[in-house]
């Protein structure tokens, strides 16, 4: 029992001192096989902060040793970055992305709506289906997904459980934001909206971000989504001239 008690407070310690870390701003580079490596964001999930990269992938962004850095893009595969201490030695951190390529040849669609794992019975209709990190946070923080373990009491104290539960909103945050620019091109936000074209991605993650847009977003009903997206786009240029006053 006094083993375990030490280990405990060990365990405490280091976790406290690494949440004390200092934040140093942190130079990158995105290279993927790539002309135009503009709009990818990067997110910090421990601080939350997401930036985006310019036309030839360079970033910067504060982060500290032992955080965890998402990349992502709809034309990438998403990728995520654990922070050491070597990586602010250097002048720049370099991250290679891999581009998503999709070749199709004809394709002709049917809508069997009527067919599925439920109605197969392959699954039951009661049973709940998670998302990859969705999957990961209920591993980490139930005693149900792990009966005979200590990984949930050191997760929280760990931290992981938390930022397990970050990663969820931005997996989240990433379906609204291929959704958006599915039902929407650039030339809408250019020509409808008239967006400056420098913001309109920033533009795209402020909406996504808006918790009634997001429940409209979800109905999927183009007009609605039209109309409050009309609407934030006044605010946001609103913003943008408070901004460059």
């Amino acid at each position: 029992m006094r083993k375990f008690i030490v280990a405990f407070l060990i365990l405490f310690v280091v976790v406290s001192f690494g949440q004390n870390n200092t934040s140093n701003d942190l130079k990158g580079k995105v290279n993927a096989y790539v002309s135009n490596l503009e709009g990818i964001y990067v997110i910090n999930l421990k601080t939350e902060q997401t930036v985006f990269t310019n036309e030839v992938g360079d970033f910067e962004i504060k982060a500290s040793a032992g955080d965890t850095l998402v990349f992502s893009g709809l034309q990438f595969k998403r990728k995520e970055v654990v922070l050491c201490p070597e990586d602010f030695e250097g002048k720049v951190l370099n991250v290679h992305l891999v581009a998503v390529v999709h070749e199709l040849n004809e394709v002709l669609v049917r809508n069997y709506n009527n067919i599925n794992a439920v109605s197969l019975r392959i699954v039951s209709p009661n049973i709940r289906t998670y998302t990859p990190a969705e999957r990961k946070y209920a591993t980490a923080a139930s005693y149900k997904m792990n009966p005979l373990g200590l990984d949930p009491v050191l997760n929280l104290i760990s931290g992981r459980t938390a930022m397990l539960k970050k990663e969820i909103a931005v997996e989240k945050k990433e379906s609204y934001m291929a959704l958006l620019e599915k039902m929407f091109g650039k030339e809408h936000f250019i020509n409808t909206l008239h967006l400056p074209v420098d913001y309109i991605n920033g533009f795209k993650f402020y909406v996504v971000d808006n918790q009634k847009f997001t429940k409209i977003l979800d109905t999927k009903n183009k007009t609605s989504i039209e109309f409050l997206l009309g609407e934030l786009a006044v605010k946001y240029k609103e913003i943008i001239a408070v901004e460059n006053k």
